[in-house]
């Protein structure tokens, strides 16, 4: 059995390797921006010919959420077309497809739990892109399981954990957003849920929520790295409108993790508990 991974050497990418190394799971086929470019489709045809995939893992993205503003085209090719275009591939070859979203496809105004029927309102291009290429998605092949998820962090590539980490070792004080609420999400764990959506075999198909379990704003988040990361640095609470940035982000982006839980039977770990896993990771680089 095969398995494509497009954006294979990013972040989720390498979390999907080191969890395959330990299940002793075999048939990965790692691909990166040029060797599997998404919006290039000989070259994705060519790849399904050749490898027959029993499943495609979409960790390929356009995530630059404020360059986004100015580089609508750009973003809409990768997160809309790119997407459309790997769904109509599985469609032909069979293959399953597991493609990654994001909260940001939701306006975040109401202090409410996001299910999946609740209805996407995104206030950026990011979003707006991502939530396209879930429609695509939908229309376009039956075999598919879209996970959004949220604050994606690992002790791989570059992500909030690491940057406070790298900032908590050079300054004394740092000022973060305090008035942005969500879930953090241990890209390690995602990945697991990704693999055991392989190993079941489910057929479960449809749109999904997963993050960690557990409430945090970005301010309590880059505290509780500080204080396990063994760092004094003085964390300065900040409103969203001290930072003003391109894009707006949700400012309640809190996701409902009660279907992911019921129909794939998994359980899901509280935000520090896996924050603790991941500076351990981190330590040992």
């Amino acid at each position: 059995m095969n398995i494509l991974v497009f954006g294979g050497v990013g972040q989720l990418g390498q979390c999907i390797q080191k969890i395959a190394e330990q299940k002793s799971i075999q048939g990965f086929i790692y691909l990166d921006e040029k060797q599997g470019n998404i919006l290039d489709t000989d070259l994705l045809k060519s790849l399904f010919q050749e490898f027959q995939p029993a499943y495609v893992i979409n960790c390929a993205a356009y995530t630059a959420v404020d360059k986004a503003e100015d580089e609508v085209d750009l973003a809409r090719k990768v997160n809309k077309e790119g997407a459309a275009n790997l769904a109509k591939f599985c469609a032909e070859f069979d293959a399953t497809l597991i493609h990654i979203s994001t909260d940001f496809v939701f306006e975040g105004n109401v202090p409410q739990l996001l299910t999946e029927t609740d209805e996407a309102n995104p206030v950026g291009i990011y979003g707006l892109t991502k939530l396209e290429g879930e429609q695509d998605i939908t229309t376009l092949t039956q075999k598919y399981f879209t996970l959004r998820t949220s604050w994606l962090y690992s002790e791989f590539a570059n992500n909030f954990v690491k940057t406070m980490i790298r900032l908590g070792k050079e300054r004394t004080e740092l000022g973060v957003i305090v008035d942005q609420v969500g879930s953090p999400t241990y890209a390690v764990d995602l990945a697991s849920v990704i693999l055991h959506i392989i190993e079941t075999k489910s057929t479960a198909y449809g749109l999904y929520h997963y993050s960690n379990e557990g409430v945090t704003s970005w301010y309590d988040f880059a505290v509780a790295i500080f204080e396990l990361a063994g760092l004094s640095t003085h964390v300065k609470p900040l409103k969203t409108t001290e930072y003003p940035t391109k894009a707006r982000r949700p400012a309640f982006s809190v996701m409902d993790k009660a279907k992911i839980k019921a129909n794939l039977a998994i359980t899901i770990p509280y935000w520090r508990e896996s924050l603790k896993q991941c500076i351990k990771a981190i330590e040992l680089l």
